[in-house]
């Protein structure tokens, strides 16, 4: 386990902090007049998602956590508990509370393919791809004259979520969404 000194904590790192993992959003290293310097951070619990901001000073270092990966399968979500699997061990299934990974199941459909970040060899969050692809289920007609604005309307996916599309989108059309925005990017294909 690698040991950071304050001016290697990072953008993108995860560290040990209290005992708790946390991914380093972002990092400033500065100097005050006549002071030494300080990296001012912005820091996500991999674990809950909340995210801290803390000041580390040059005599301060931390762990970097001791982190490792494992492709899983996206199951099911049911009473507030999301399931996965082990991909290739259907036997090794493990659950987050369905708020904690809410944010990324919504773009998700069973068995989805999904990358399972590891602390300490635990499960501790759930990583999707940043653009997904997913049929349309229910979009409203697209009615003459809407057109003259460039406008938009709501459609819904087969994992249960809406997105704002243009108005040529039609039900069975497949869609590329960005995950993170949850913004549509492009039709893939059309029904």
């Amino acid at each position: 386990m690698a040991i950071l000194s304050y001016n290697e904590i990072t953008q993108k790192k995860i560290i040990e902090y209290n005992g708790e993992p946390y991914e380093v959003q972002s990092s400033h290293v500065f100097r005050m007049q006549q002071r030494k310097p300080v990296n001012q951070t912005r820091l996500r619990n991999i674990i809950s998602g909340k995210v801290i901001e803390i000041s580390f000073h040059q005599n301060e270092s931390v762990p970097e956590a001791d982190i490792g990966n494992m492709e899983a399968l996206y199951l099911y979500t049911n009473r507030g508990e999301s399931w996965f699997a082990e991909k290739g061990n259907p036997k090794n299934r493990f659950s987050f509370p369905e708020d904690a990974v809410a944010d990324k199941i919504k773009w998700l459909i069973p068995n989805s393919e999904v990358s399972v970040m590891l602390y300490n060899e635990k499960p501790a969050t759930v990583s999707i791809p940043i653009k997904i692809d997913l049929k349309v289920t229910e979009a409203p007609p697209a009615v003459k004259g809407d057109t003259a604005t460039g406008g938009n309307k709501l459609v819904r996916l087969e994992s249960g979520a809406t997105v704002l599309t243009p108005l040529f989108i039609n039900p069975g059309d497949v869609l590329r969404i960005n995950s993170e925005t949850g913004d549509y990017v492009e039709r893939v294909s059309k029904s």
